[in-house]
């Protein structure tokens, strides 16, 4: 198994490269040391990392620096002009900052062939007033995930490979493998972003069986197939069959990333039904207009009889649109054989606040629509 030891603290699984799924946190000289033995499966106190010229066995402690020799080095080599140097003209930027052309006028000029910067379509086709609000009809389970879902499941931010729907977007578009660079790097191009939501190496989708990854079933096609996550959400939009993702405990912890939460939405899902969330992601999941509904108290979805491959239908959130903000929905969901599972969800937008946010679609339209007016 190939794994990672690193002193950063990104060690979630297929970060730091998407073929390794261990990462160990260490301090940069425990970092060194396991570089030094080559394999995790070592013990300092008895095996010597290697041998001095003379061919003696050299350990761990014999080569760890002590607190004072550290605090001595640090002493004879930073001080406070160092600082004063090299931060006295960082607004200036180096060359190639300043040899980047400046466009002229108001507004960002958007160029069309960028892979890294795009325009997303959150405004498109918005009105000056929001849409009254819809009941969720005939939606599809896109995922069924268990507990504890990160948002670097959701939306992962390391390296990804060229035959994933992200790598495969940017070969499409000329680049070259060497240049994929990090989802992290292409945040500003949404095309990349959703390619990735959903698609941890490690994310395991209960809709399938033993398989890891960034795969669904798609249910526009004959016995619901295998397919990529974005590959299905494709299809869903274009058959205009709606989307939500049955979660566990914990649902959205980790990490305050804002695209676990702008994927999610752009994947074309409308509710997020899990047992429990993180706070911050459901309220960001709120802010891009995706409803965060949690099952009755006590229940999931395994004690529903909840597989997946239900067709589901939410009523009752279009109370928003008379200023009240219900406590619970009413979820159908049917089965394939005509059987049906209904429970009251309970609603978690919690503040007047988020209900406004919802109201308008999210957070965005709702800015916009403040500034216009």
């Amino acid at each position: 198994t190939v794994v990672s030891v690193l002193s950063g603290n990104r060690n979630f699984e297929g970060r730091i490269n998407p073929d390794v799924k261990m990462n160990y946190l260490a301090s940069p000289p425990l970092v060194i040391a396991y570089a030094l033995a080559g394999t995790m499966d070592f013990d300092f106190e008895t095996e010597p990392l290697g041998q001095d010229k003379d061919g003696n066995d050299v350990f761990l402690r014999d080569i760890w620096p002590d607190p004072q020799l550290v605090q001595d080095t640090i002493d004879a080599t930073i001080d406070r002009e160092m600082f004063l140097k090299d931060y006295s003209d960082v607004f200036a930027g180096d060359e190639l900052w300043q040899s980047l052309d400046t466009p002229d006028g108001a507004t960002f000029a958007w160029d069309d062939d960028s892979t890294y910067i795009r325009k997303a379509p959150f405004f498109e086709g918005m009105g000056l007033e929001p849409e009254p609000v819809e009941d969720v009809k005939g939606a599809r389970v896109l995922l069924k995930l268990g507990d504890s879902v990160t948002t670097d499941h959701i939306s992962p931010a390391g390296s990804f490979r060229s035959d994933t729907p992200a790598g495969q977007y940017l070969v499409e578009n000329g680049v070259e493998r060497r240049a994929f660079n990090s989802y992290g790097s292409r945040r500003g191009n949404h095309e990349v972003m959703i390619r990735g939501t959903f698609a941890n190496i490690r994310i395991k989708n209960e809709l399938l069986d033993g398989v890891e990854g960034g795969f669904t079933r798609d249910f526009t096609k004959e016995d619901a197939p295998q397919a990529t996550v974005y590959e299905a959400a494709q299809n869903y939009a274009e058959a205009g069959v709606p989307l939500v993702v049955l979660g566990g405990k914990e649902y959205g912890s980790g990490s305050s990333r804002d695209w676990a939460a702008k994927g999610t939405s752009l994947l074309g899902v409308k509710a997020v039904i899990t047992e429990s969330f993180e706070r911050i992601h459901r309220s960001n999941l709120i802010g891009m207009g995706v409803m965060p509904l949690q099952f009755p108290e006590g229940e999931n979805a395994n004690s529903l009889g909840l597989d997946g491959t239900e067709t589901f239908d939410i009523e009752g959130i279009t109370a928003l649109n008379n200023g009240e903000t219900p406590k619970t929905v009413k979820v159908t969901a049917t089965k394939e054989n005509g059987d049906v599972v209904e429970f009251d969800a309970v609603v978690r937008i919690d503040t007047p606040g988020e209900a406004d946010y919802y109201r308008n679609g999210g957070i965005l339209q709702y800015v916009l629509r403040d500034l216009v007016k």
